[in-house]
């Protein structure tokens, strides 16, 4: 009987600490999930580069690139001009608009 008993709670406390490893993981997908941020911190979005990649130009998105730590956005203005944007992906900071 106390054999069972010792089991038995051994069971209760590894199923314990697996249910709150997997809420925790959970919240943070839901948290990921709600704000469309899936990279790696440390690192800002691609759509938080296009925001401010149209706050110097108004016009659609032609392109996207990351190489290295810099996104690179094309824009199509609404006057029919292409705009490129540099900007830092660690920070947000605009590094060249034209």
């Amino acid at each position: 009987m106390n054999r069972l008993r010792v089991i038995l709670a051994l069971v209760m406390i590894v199923t314990s600490s697996v249910t709150q490893v997997m809420a925790a993981a959970q919240s943070n997908a839901t948290n990921d999930a709600r704000t469309g941020s899936y990279s790696t911190p440390g690192i800002m979005t691609e759509q938080k580069a296009i925001m401010i990649a149209q706050q110097h130009f108004k016009g659609r998105v032609l392109a996207i690139t990351h190489p290295d730590n810099v996104y690179r956005i094309k824009i199509l203005s609404e006057q029919g001009t292409i705009h490129i944007v540099l900007i830092d992906a660690t920070d947000g900071t605009v590094i060249s608009a034209h």
